[in-house]
């Protein structure tokens, strides 16, 4: 499979829990679904997307999945 074709598959992927009505946080915000490639940006400072995938605390049930830069040193 080619790079936009795996960009492509997790946007459908998190537009599928969007759906559903998890929220997609990018940078501590929630997004819209026009923000969502911001997670595929190659960055200078090398720093890059992380996925978080946080549970509600009291089901359990998949409640946001959040994207943090983080950075390789």
């Amino acid at each position: 499979m080619k790079k936009g074709e795996e960009e492509e598959k997790m946007l459908e992927g998190l537009k599928r829990y969007h759906d559903k009505g998890i929220n997609i946080v990018i940078d501590g915000m929630d997004s819209d679904e026009k923000d969502w490639n911001k997670i595929f940006e190659v960055r200078e400072d090398d720093s890059f997307y992380m996925a978080d995938f946080v549970p509600d605390e009291d089901t359990g049930c998949l409640r946001e999945i959040r994207f943090d830069r983080v950075y390789y040193n």
